[in-house]
């Protein structure tokens, strides 16, 4: 045990008595306790000039910029809109039946059929052509940045970053800018979709480029290739899957910075269908178009993964399948032009169940209410409240049904000493420590805390987890959230992200466990996950809101429901690839089922499960700006105010500030997690 693990017990007990002391201090000075009006420096007036200067300057070439991206989109559209439906779909059919075969053609082709039966063809049509330019632009722009990170450290030292920041900064955050220098319009989306989409490609772009083995590098040197032919012919196609993996994630990303664009695009597409609804509370006509969205985002998965991962020799047969389509493909345009039904979706065989999701919810909420508000008020006046505002402050007669006396103080002192008391017998002393912080915080609240020492015990748990780098880099960025004024709002945001990703990591973890021992499970659970990922942010309120009404009980769920399914995926992906000849051995000692799981196979998958956590908080913290829609307070509502007043300062100082959140928790996790592989030997390359 190194000197600097010793020391910390000791650190985190002083991290205790500096935040009980700050605390009882704080009556007589309260400076002590929030950070004084008189030493904030807001940022937004700097911000302002600075982009009213840069449109002033280059508002011009953005806008001419602007009317050039528009033609494509509009051509795009066009011809989406021109093609029968029955030719698109059969395109879509053969997409899936080339890359995976029948069960992925029919999926796509009922996909298909659903956005005709239910009325939103065009619709789908117009977002379905946005996401056809975007991804060829982003997946240039991610190729040409990951080339130029793979070649020079340099570059890559500075992208890397900058990729960071695109990726952890709310969406609505940017779309702001995107605004002011391009207007209104699909060019709003189209940009928002380039700029939220390329990152995967970057990364995975340097990822594929330094996985090729050295072998395959030193061949091509031996054969006489030049730099240029040692790239496109032997680097290149070494690294193709990889890449093709990235142009999956970049299509899925563009996707859904689409139908985030219609909130200020307002074009007659998919997303802003789904916008529309849900302001006027439509609950079933909202979650049909929410599940349009979800469809074209499953296809677009499916068959793009299928493509980036199928094997060489199975590529090669292919011509075969193309023809046979290209032929279908003709003899339905050409039908198309006599039978009308198969270019027109014939009105008669429209469907809308709306009407009918919308009673069955009424009569839930009607039905239920009683349940439905004891719920709502046991979580949060016993869950909620107590980490927001504390104990002392939650508990009272309105919400507990009693006072928190004095004795039963006294009690929870004597709880909280019998807990580090039984740490400190099993001479486990940074838990003895840690409890007795967590002791202090649950009875002063996170809000209530006093800022310096919310700011040193952050600081120190960096230090702890990741090292000195992580620690002097989170000072800057808790330094910023306090100085630039948005400190409590960025407190409120930690407390609400930090309560649902515990339960969605604590649940989700469960149910990957379950889903890895049991391939029912499996099958149930992954299209669900399927559909949580794929289904906008803002359907994903709706029945929430509809039940539990506005509120920060109804915001929770709404994370929940969102950062649960990489917990999920990521465990159970963790537990169904370990090594077989691990699990081997350990079958052959005797191991339990139960051993096995717990002694074995958890141990191992720890990395991935870490990894799970680390997706799991970027999630939640993605999510907390869609929930500021039903009345939470946080950084996601400033980003609206600035967002809705046109106000860049105020909208980018949220969005760094959110950006600060997230990439201290994702360097945290990911140095647990690179601990963890380093411990088990499956240290692997990351980007």
């Amino acid at each position: 045990m190194t000197d600097t693990t010793k020391m910390q017990p000791m650190i985190w007990f002083a991290l205790a008595g500096l935040s009980i002391a700050l605390f009882l201090a704080s009556g007589s000075l309260p400076a002590l306790n929030d950070f004084p009006d008189a030493w904030v420096f807001s940022p937004t007036d700097f911000m302002n000039s600075l982009m009213g200067g840069f449109v002033s300057v280059f508002g011009p070439a953005f806008k001419a910029m602007g009317w050039l991206l528009e033609w494509p989109v509009r051509w795009s559209q066009a011809l989406l809109e021109f093609l029968p439906w029955s030719v698109t779909t059969a395109v879509f059919v053969f997409l899936g039946l080339i890359g995976s075969g029948w069960k992925l053609g029919l999926f796509a082709g009922l996909s298909m059929i659903y956005m005709a039966l239910i009325g939103y063809w065009d619709e789908s049509m117009n977002s379905l052509a946005i996401v056809l330019i975007s991804v060829p632009m982003a997946v240039a722009t991610g190729f040409i940045f990951g080339v130029l990170g793979f070649y020079s450290n340099r570059a890559r030292k500075i992208i890397v970053p900058i990729l960071d920041l695109l990726q952890t900064i709310p969406a609505f955050a940017y779309l702001l800018p995107i605004l002011i220098l391009f207007g209104f319009g699909t060019t709003v989306g189209l940009v928002a979709s380039i700029l939220y989409a390329f990152p995967p490609m970057v990364r995975n772009t340097i990822l594929g480029l330094r996985a090729v083995p050295e072998e395959i590098i030193e061949a091509g040197i031996m054969s006489g290739a030049t730099p240029t032919q040692l790239f496109w012919k032997v680097r290149l196609p070494a690294a193709k899957k990889q890449m093709l993996l990235g142009l999956n994630q970049t299509t899925m990303a563009a996707l859904s910075m689409v139908i985030i664009a219609a909130v200020i695009g307002g074009t007659n597409d998919i997303g802003w269908e789904v916008l529309n609804t849900m302001r006027k509370a439509q609950f079933g006509e909202s979650l049909l178009a929410g599940f349009v969205i979800a469809l074209i985002a499953m296809s677009l998965d499916r068959i793009t993964h299928a493509f980036a991962t199928k094997p060489k020799e199975i590529v090669r047969t292919g011509p075969n399948y193309w023809v046979i389509a290209v032929l279908v493909i003709a003899v339905l345009a050409a039908l198309s032009t006599v039978f009308p039904f198969l270019r027109q979706w014939p009105e008669a065989l429209l469907w809308n169940p709306a009407p009918t999701m919308n009673a069955a919810l009424e009569w839930v909420v009607i039905n239920g209410r009683e349940w439905i508000e004891g719920i709502k008020n046991a979580a949060f006046f016993f869950v909620m409240l107590p980490i927001k505002i504390g104990l002392n402050k939650a508990v009272s007669p309105f919400t507990w049904g009693f006072e928190l006396t004095p004795t039963l103080t006294l009690g929870y002192v004597g709880l909280v000493a019998a807990g580090m008391l039984w740490a400190a017998v099993k001479r486990r002393f940074t838990l003895a420590a840690i409890i007795m912080l967590w002791g202090v915080v649950s009875y002063i609240g996170l809000t209530e805390m006093p800022w310096i020492a919310l700011f040193a015990i952050f600081v120190y748990a960096a230090y702890v987890t990741a090292g000195r780098n992580l620690a002097i880099g989170t000072a800057i960025g808790m330094a910023f959230l306090i100085i630039a004024g948005v400190w409590p709002e960025s407190v409120l945001s930690i407390y609400l992200c930090g309560v649902a990703v515990l339960i969605s990591f604590s649940l989700g973890t469960l149910i990957g466990i379950w889903a890895s021992e049991n391939n029912t499970v499996s099958s149930i659970v992954r299209p669900i996950m399927d559909t949580l990922q794929t289904m906008p942010l803002f359907v994903i309120l709706i029945p929430f809101v509809m039940v539990f009404k506005i509120g920060e009980f109804t915001a929770l769920l709404a994370i929940i429901a969102y950062a649960i399914v990489p917990a999920i995926r990521y465990t159970e992906h963790g537990l169904r690839n370990l090594p077989e000849h691990v699990i081997e051995a350990a079958d052959t000692i005797g191991c339990t089922r139960r051993q096995l799981l717990f002694k074995v196979k958890l141990p191992l998958a720890l990395p991935a499960i870490m990894l799970g956590l680390n997706q799991t908080i970027i999630y939640g913290i993605g999510m907390l700006v869609i929930t500021a829609l039903v009345g939470t307070n946080g950084l996601g509502q400033r980003i609206y105010i600035g967002l809705g007043n046109g106000d860049f300062g105020v909208g980018m100082t949220a969005g760094i500030g959110m950006a600060v959140i997230a990439m201290v928790a994702d360097r945290m996790t990911q140095a647990i997690s690179q601990r963890k592989q380093e411990q088990f030997g499956l240290v692997q390359q990351h980007i």
